[in-house]
């Protein structure tokens, strides 16, 4: 789970309720509409250019809301964790499901980010995060047998690298063992640290395809963009001050990155939002697979830049696993990717920021 980190504009219930709002061209070229919406448990803001091809021929403003409303659906079918009809609530059942091309997607790339970030990022490792009340469930603070315990039996290292379906099109848990059938406990998945990027380019491809150029894409906090933004410059993104307290996105920022015109993702990752307190001690949602406990180190939260927003959310969630130093040396020596750090020394906020990234 993402903390969010927004645009440095409002939004009223009213533009949320009429879905659309057409701005002014700042370009002489493009007519910029904003769509709004509901989508996983949250808002989305989507804000495209729209030439005048599109506008004379193109899809109007309600019909390309209609087209992103039905990309979003069709996630939340496949892929949420708390819809008991998904195909993930589903297969986490134990059911055999007829996987659509999301869900095999996901676990594919879900699969490469695993063996990117040497198992620090793991989308079967969801039986960890619920025993520490981060995941589908409320546990808190289990005992260390218990953690050993949950370890033991999940994991993608226990999984095939690919999801195929059988000769009758379905995909069972079971079929997704390494070791076969029978070869341990069945598979438990949450897309949290992906699910949300990956959506972000879902609909980023769905406007492409329409023909725009200047576009960015907000589903809660996770951001794809590419382009320029009404004023003809690159889209100006803000990061939440990542102290307790800071609960309203958007409220009280950090600060403000500059970012594009080249197609990219821009995720936040951070622990300063979602965690609890037992017996004085501060228990973080980041936990790292490998351990199977929270994770405890001064990096508060982190941005990452990357082609596409599945990888920087995957990205952002694999820094906050590794820490501070670790993720400047994975940033700095990954081409492709920016990041923009905030962690705590001495009682102070710090920042650091990637050679090719604009602070303001």
């Amino acid at each position: 789970m993402k903390i969010h980190h927004f645009l440095r504009f409002c939004l009223c219930a009213a533009v949320i309720a009429c879905g659309f709002l057409v701005l002014d061209s700042c370009t002489g070229r493009d007519t910029y509409v904003s769509i709004t919406g509901y989508a996983q448990g949250g808002t989305y803001i989507v804000k495209l250019g729209m030439d005048s091809g599109i506008r004379r021929h193109g899809p109007e403003p309600s019909e390309i809301k209609a087209g992103i409303d039905s990309i979003l659906s069709r996630v939340d079918n496949s892929l949420s964790g708390y819809n008991r009809n998904s195909l993930l609530s589903r297969f986490n059942a134990g059911e055999s499901v007829i996987p659509d091309s999301i869900f095999t997607d996901i676990y594919n790339r879900s699969y490469a980010y695993y063996r990117m970030t040497e198992g620090a990022v793991d989308v079967a490792a969801a039986p960890l995060f619920d025993i520490w009340g981060f995941g589908f469930t409320s546990d808190s603070l289990p005992s260390p047998e218990r953690v050993a315990s949950v370890m033991s039996s999940c994991g993608m290292a226990r999984l095939k690298p690919e999801m195929k379906a059988g000769a009758d099109g379905k995909v069972s848990p079971e079929d997704l063992l390494a070791g076969g059938k029978g070869s341990g406990a069945n598979p438990s998945l949450n897309y949290n640290a992906v699910a949300q990027g990956y959506s972000c380019d879902l609909v980023a491809g769905y406007l492409r395809g329409l023909g725009v150029r200047n576009m960015l894409v907000n589903i809660g906090g996770e951001i794809f963009c590419q382009g320029y933004n009404p004023a003809g410059k690159p889209w100006s993104i803000g990061v939440d001050k990542p102290v307790d307290g800071n609960n309203v996105p958007g409220a009280e920022l950090q600060g403000t990155i500059g970012i594009g015109p080249e197609p990219c993702g821009v995720v936040t990752s951070g622990n300063y939002r979602k965690f609890y307190v037992k017996d004085g001690k501060k228990y973080a949602h980041t936990v790292d697979p490998r351990t199977g406990y929270p994770v405890s180190h001064s990096l508060l939260s982190a941005t990452v830049i990357a082609a596409d927003a599945a990888l920087a959310d995957a990205l952002a969630t694999y820094c906050m696993v590794i820490g501070v130093e670790e993720s400047k040396e994975y940033i700095s020596g990954t081409p492709g990717l920016e990041g923009y750090l905030v962690y705590s020394e001495d009682g102070q906020l710090k920042t650091w920021v990637s050679e090719g990234l604009t602070v303001r």
